[in-house]
């Protein structure tokens, strides 16, 4: 399997914004904040395969996961240090949101 690409240090806010605009992919991001770190599988919430691919890119593309290949797996972790050096308290105060 390729590795996946993974912005490095560059977050942009509308990226971040837009990735967590999407109920199906915040639903991703506080599973991965309560789990830690998840395969594919155990995030996907039942949805086909082909639309879960697409958030987990956009949520790679923004900087909010990292995925990382275990096997035959993809394991999910949320970059929240990353995120939080670049904008401080965004990911808390989003997560603390309730619907």
């Amino acid at each position: 399997m390729r590795p996946f690409k993974h912005p490095l240090s560059e977050f942009v806010l509308e990226r971040v914004l837009y990735a967590l605009s999407d109920p199906v992919r915040l639903e991703i991001i506080r599973r991965l904040d309560e789990m830690g770190e998840a395969s594919c599988g155990e995030l996907d919430g039942g949805r086909p395969k082909s639309s879960m691919s697409h958030h987990f890119r956009v949520l790679r593309d923004a900087g909010l996961v990292q995925t990382q290949n275990v096997g035959t797996t993809h394991m999910n972790s949320l970059r929240r240090d990353d995120l939080n050096n670049r904008f401080p308290g965004l990911l808390e105060t989003i997560l603390s949101q309730h619907d």
